[in-house]
């Protein structure tokens, strides 16, 4: 099964993501696009937070509901997005085309690929290895880990979002990142002119 991008991780930065990409479906350059994501490649930190201070969030909000509203959002606004709920990504290769992706089930193609991960040990995908360096902003204790990356970007079609790209582990701070990353595929597919996507009233 090919596809445009496939998202690794339903986290925050994972989720936040593929909601921006799918938003854009009725813009022309992202019509024909085929996006799916990997729900639950390891543990989310949101099954245990709690949320007093993200703005829009009331306050008290868990992040165990946040998961599934997440999860139930994506599927009724953007159905078009393939979830994969019960597969595990366990290596990224490259190809002439973009990349292979192996998990527990099925082999997937990519032109892009967005890694979407918490910091914690141990990252278990084959094939990024060599990417995986000590986190720059986490307390050294916790040996926490990140994807090496330049504003995202691992290299040529492979993104990483979220605590996995070097960001703090704050919500508001995961999901721009996430958010980031989608408008840049889309600027990517709208032939390099910058672009975002807002509803309005």
């Amino acid at each position: 099964m090919s596809f445009d991008v496939l998202i690794i991780g339903g986290g925050v930065s994972g989720m936040q993501c593929a909601l921006v990409l799918g938003s854009a479906k009725e813009k022309a350059f992202a019509t024909d696009k085929k996006i799916g994501i990997f729900m639950h490649q390891k543990a989310s930190h949101l099954q245990n937070a709690l949320f007093n201070n993200v703005l829009g969030l009331s306050p008290g909000k868990l992040g165990s509901t946040i998961l599934k509203e997440g999860k139930k959002q994506l599927t009724d606004l953007y159905p078009h997005i393939n979830q994969m709920n019960t597969e595990k990504v366990l290596s990224i290769e490259s190809t002439d085309n973009g990349y292979k992706v192996t998990s527990n089930k099925n082999t997937y193609f990519s032109k892009n690929i967005v890694v979407a991960l918490n910091y914690s040990k141990p990252f278990t995908i084959k094939g990024l290895e060599e990417y995986v360096i000590p986190h720059k902003k986490a307390n050294i204790s916790k040996n926490r880990i990140q994807l090496q990356n330049k504003n995202h970007v691992i290299k040529s079609g492979l993104y990483c979002c979220g605590t996995i790209a070097g960001w703090r582990s704050q919500f508001a701070i995961a999901a721009g990142s996430g958010a980031s990353v989608a408008t840049d595929i889309l600027t990517l597919w709208n032939n390099n002119i910058h672009t975002k996507v807002h509803d309005k009233v």
